[in-house]
């Protein structure tokens, strides 16, 4: 039953709303801009509406996922690990050789499911840093120190662990932007 849960955790990961989005508007973004199926890239690409689309159904993937793992009454350790499957399946989906979108919007919505008042630590770095930086790149960052920061101080490490692997290769498939902004500030 765990495993089950695990891969259609991984599954549901695999949705890629962007390539879905894309697609009806007949644009294949994985030839587009940054070549990336994540919500940045259908809104530079496509506009505000396959933005907010492709946000929205990732970000209810990652919620998704989670929601099922509780309905299952499966224990927390086994839907975090679920969760960063979920993650992990957005940013590495089998079915496009492995090149998803970046996990952002799947974070959030694994984030907020999973505790909202751990994640409200997110938003709240992310809106600190984005007062000093201007830059949404860069306050996500912020944003995540505090949460693993927040993660730390509840005594939670542990049970997050998975999560904290997939936020890892999420700020490495977020590099080049980082760095980019990072440029812009100097």
């Amino acid at each position: 039953m765990i495993g089950l849960y695990w891969i259609i955790s991984y599954v549901i990961g695999n949705f890629m709303t962007a390539y879905v989005v894309g697609k009806a508007y007949g644009v294949n973004l994985q030839e587009e801009r940054s070549k990336n199926l994540g919500a940045r890239n259908a809104g530079s690409v496509i506009g505000k509406g396959a933005f907010l689309w492709t946000f929205l159904g990732d970000s209810f993937k990652g919620a998704l996922i989670v929601s099922v793992g509780r309905l299952l009454h499966c224990e927390e350790w086994v839907i975090v690990l679920g969760a960063s499957l979920g993650m992990f399946g957005h940013m590495f989906p089998f079915w496009l050789q492995f090149k998803g979108g970046k996990g952002v919007a799947t974070f959030i919505g694994v984030g907020l499911a999973l505790s909202p008042s751990l994640f409200f630590m997110m938003v709240v770095g992310t809106a600190m840093t984005f007062s000093v930086t201007r830059s949404l790149t860069l306050s996500m960052v912020g944003g995540l120190v505090l949460y693993v920061g927040a993660i730390v101080c509840t005594n939670k490490l542990l049970l997050y662990i998975p999560i904290l692997v997939a936020i890892c290769f999420m700020l490495i498939k977020h590099m080049s932007n980082i760095k980019e902004s990072l440029e812009r500030k100097k």
